[in-house]
């Protein structure tokens, strides 16, 4: 079954690449274009690098490994995690930590790891009737999100704002480059969803065919479906820092990205994930 393993790394490869080039690339041009403030730019970044989790997610319930599911989530957002504290450290915005609005943050991001360990350890059965409580855990973990920005990062919101409105009206008035950017999605989108289902039927195989614990086969998937946000984590930094604006921005848009990543894979991939497997 060589064949198989061969056809693993080339799906999950394509995954990566096309999330890395085309999906993470033309949602912050079409973020930018829409003159979005960079909270709102991490938060699209976060559901856009969350599509490898999602196809590779559905594809593993729908052979049947919601171990493997389990495994991927907690990997993937430790992996998140531990990226995004590297790329703090790399770009030296260390400083930026101490805004209470990102400390907050990062104690959700905290919770999101906790929380799939805490399942594992009391051995909870990931079933459909958690979905309302990984709902209504989600709803709450945006709303605290959206408040303490509110709250302590309003003043830096403006002033990024009349920043970038003088370097870049060009670009937000351009609604041809918008409408392109929207059907170079939609394509990413369905090139996407056709790769996951061919990954799924591969797993199904590896998984009979070789006996691969699915606690391995999640793991695994954690490390290369986490790959597009090691690479947003950067760019948002160094975008910032290009502009010449408060080295803040790049670290709240960063943050924003882990923190929808994380919650998103946790709550909503996980009950999607459920679902399917339910349904199956």
């Amino acid at each position: 079954m060589l064949a198989q393993l061969i056809k693993f790394i080339v799906y999950t490869g394509f995954i990566v690449l096309i999330s890395k080039y085309i999906l993470v690339k033309y949602l912050r041009k079409l973020a930018e274009s829409l003159n979005l403030r960079p909270k709102i730019i991490g938060d699209i970044a976060g559901y856009a690098t969350s599509m490898p989790e999602l196809l590779t997610i559905g594809a593993s319930a729908f052979s049947g490994l919601m171990g493997a599911s389990t495994f991927n989530i907690l990997s993937s957002n430790v992996i998140n995690t531990i990226q995004y504290i590297t790329s703090i450290i790399l770009n030296k915005n260390q400083k930026s930590l101490k805004n209470k609005a990102i400390k907050v943050d990062i104690i959700l991001v905290s919770a999101t790891i906790l929380i799939p360990i805490l399942l594992l350890f009391f051995n909870i059965e990931i079933e459909i009737k958690i979905i309302p409580i990984f709902i209504i855990l989600y709803l709450l973990f945006r709303f605290l999100n959206n408040n303490v920005h509110k709250l302590y990062l309003n003043k830096e919101d403006k002033i990024i704002e009349e920043k970038i409105k003088k370097e870049e009206k060009w670009e937000r008035n351009n609604k041809k480059k918008t409408i392109k950017y929207i059907l170079i999605l939609i394509i990413t989108g369905i090139l996407l969803f056709i790769i996951g289902n061919k990954l799924g039927t591969t797993l199904e195989n590896l998984c009979n065919h070789f006996n691969i614990s699915q606690i391995i086969i999640g793991i695994l998937l954690g490390f290369i479906t986490s790959i597009p946000e090691l690479i947003t984590f950067f760019e948002s930094q160094k975008h910032y820092k290009k502009q010449k604006v408060d080295d803040i921005m790049g670290v709240v848009e960063a943050t924003n990205n882990l923190l929808t990543s994380n919650i998103v894979n946790i709550f909503i991939i996980q009950s999607i994930g459920i679902i399917i497997y339910s349904l199956n």
